[in-house]
């Protein structure tokens, strides 16, 4: 039996011209590697990991008015795991 999932699409920007959160991720992506000027990327992973976790986080913690086991398991992480994230983002 195949399970399926509920997909949720995102979007940024006002409601007629809304973008897909994936290709605006992909569009700052390409304006980053044309803007590197021969430096070498590095880091990139961690980097974009940051830039997306951190507001995921502090949205998920508004919906749920901060309850961190909800929050948790609208995440699909254990508790003690968004705790640490919280603290590393200084959102404790």
């Amino acid at each position: 039996m195949q399970s399926h999932r509920n997909v949720v699409a995102f979007g940024v920007g006002s409601e007629s011209a809304q973008k897909p959160l994936r290709e605006c991720v992909t569009v700052a992506l390409r304006n980053y590697f044309e803007h590197l000027d021969g430096t070498d990327a590095a880091g990139l992973y961690q980097m974009v990991l940051q830039e997306i976790e951190e507001p995921l986080l502090q949205a998920v913690l508004d919906y749920t008015g901060g309850n961190q086991t909800k929050a948790a398991e609208i995440l699909g992480i254990n508790r003690a795991t968004l705790r640490k994230k919280l603290k590393h983002y200084g959102l404790d």
